[in-house]
């Protein structure tokens, strides 16, 4: 057996399982149909699961490369742990749509060699029963290109005339061989449809057009059910928050695959455009109940995801409140993991701290022997704003409400008319009154040596 031949095994035992139980070949690709999406619906249940929060993340996504414009390996990083934290993996939903082309294409073989990889007649019998249909005048050996479906047209011969090849060919009769019969709805799924059917069609007789037009029907039906799967996956999963480009790109697509379906089966026999409709209907089907069961499932995800952000929201929130009440109250603990950067950076801050504080003593000292008056500040003052705190402003207006409405008055007219800059002595004219104060010390204390 060929590696082709061994590809092709389980789908072509599925197909002849199907048309024994069945007796109908058009049935039977439509049950073949249903089974690979039953089978495939795990499968692609996780695929569109994923390609669902993919498309919730697309807000986020485009906030991150708004954030990291420029900066691609930042963004990549920030996606990737964006992916992670979601648990979502953007390759899953790509390789678990390409499974159904491998299928497509060994059906396509299947059909296409009804003889040899449907039902594994040997190939030196092909030879035997093509010599015989040769003899009565049946089949001609045509070029190698129109032979690509020769084996269709062979078994044709042998379902038309299935008890003369028994009777002539019992001695040479491969034990595989079956009576397949390619009717279905009146059509004969084992001819391919014509475009230009109706430039050689007898009109009056309908047992000769209307097959025709069937056939014809086929590759547009199977586009159109290609267009509408689309359109209804696209309508059930809305992309909110898609790229401009990407959503044109998306829309090109989808139109130019219901058309690439038209021209193969166009080139196929009919019983592939049969197959590619019912797939189109089940994958609708199966679209619609995976988009809502995942959509409810989404939702309590988001839910869920929403609480525990703002759980954890309050929680720091309780952390930053307790942070700065302990800050308030001096019992801050020193981090004594702090660098040593930070820790020199902390020291200078309190060595500029204590001279600030013995400046300030000093001054108030100076200020004492000069006999200068130190205005009183008042309670609203912060540096040299006397009111920033406002003109009626008391300090302990929460502790001691009883007197707070008097106290308020009282600060109010106090203040009134007041300038709201300190006008205080400044430090270069401190140190000048100062140094004259000196002078005069020592020239007391020197007249009073002599």
């Amino acid at each position: 057996m060929s590696f082709g031949e061994i590809i092709t095994w389980p789908f072509a035992k599925l197909m002849v399982w199907l048309y024994n139980l069945t007796g109908n070949y058009g049935v039977a690709l439509i049950f073949f149909a249903l089974a690979v999406n039953l089978i495939m619906t795990p499968f692609m249940a996780k695929s569109k699961k994923s390609m669902m929060r993919q498309t919730r993340l697309q807000p986020q996504i485009q906030e991150l490369q708004k954030r990291h414009e420029g900066n691609p390996q930042k963004l990549n990083a920030e996606m990737q742990n964006l992916y992670r934290e979601e648990g979502v993996n953007p390759m899953s939903g790509c390789l678990w749509s390409l499974i159904p082309f491998p299928i497509l294409i060994a059906l396509y073989s299947v059909v296409r060699q009804p003889l040899t990889r449907m039902m594994f007649v040997a190939k030196d019998f092909v030879t035997v029963l093509q010599d015989y249909f040769v003899e009565k005048g049946l089949y001609t050996v045509t070029s190698a290109r129109a032979s690509a479906y020769a084996e269709i047209e062979l078994t044709k011969l042998t379902h038309a005339n299935w008890s003369s090849v028994v009777t002539d060919l019992a001695d040479k009769l491969d034990p595989h061989l079956l009576d397949i019969d390619f009717r279905f709805l009146g059509l004969n799924l084992g001819d391919q449809p014509k475009w230009n059917f109706f430039v050689d069609t007898d009109w009056s007789n309908a047992s000769v057009w209307l097959p025709a037009l069937g056939l014809f029907l086929i590759p547009f039906i199977s586009a159109a059910l290609s267009w509408l799967s689309m359109k209804v996956s696209t309508k059930m999963n809305p992309t909110t928050g898609q790229d401009p480009k990407a959503a044109a790109s998306m829309n090109t697509m989808n139109m130019m695959m219901p058309l690439m379906s038209i021209w193969i089966c166009f080139i196929m026999p009919a019983a592939m455009g049969i197959y590619w409709i019912a797939n189109s209907v089940f994958g609708m089907v199966r679209d619609v109940v995976l988009t809502r069961k995942y959509l409810k499932q989404l939702e309590i995800e988001d839910a869920e995801r929403a609480a525990r952000r703002s759980e954890r929201e309050k929680e720091l929130e309780a952390k930053r409140a307790e942070t700065e009440r302990l800050k308030a109250e001096g019992k801050t603990e020193v981090n004594t993991n702090t660098s040593k950067k930070k820790l020199q950076a902390g020291e200078k801050q309190k060595a500029a701290e204590r001279k600030a504080a013995l400046d300030r003593a000093d001054r108030a000292a100076r200020r004492e022997r000069l006999g200068i008056q130190e205005p009183e500040k008042p309670a609203s003052q912060v540096g040299n704003r006397r009111y920033a705190r406002g003109r009626a402003y008391v300090p302990d207006r929460f502790t001691n409400p009883e007197n707070a409405e008097a106290a308020t008055i009282a600060a109010a007219q106090a203040s009134e008319g007041a300038d709201a800059i300190d006008y205080s002595m400044d430090e270069t004219a401190e140190e000048l009154a100062e140094s004259v104060v000196e002078f005069v010390d020592e020239a007391v204390a020197e007249e009073n040596k002599e």
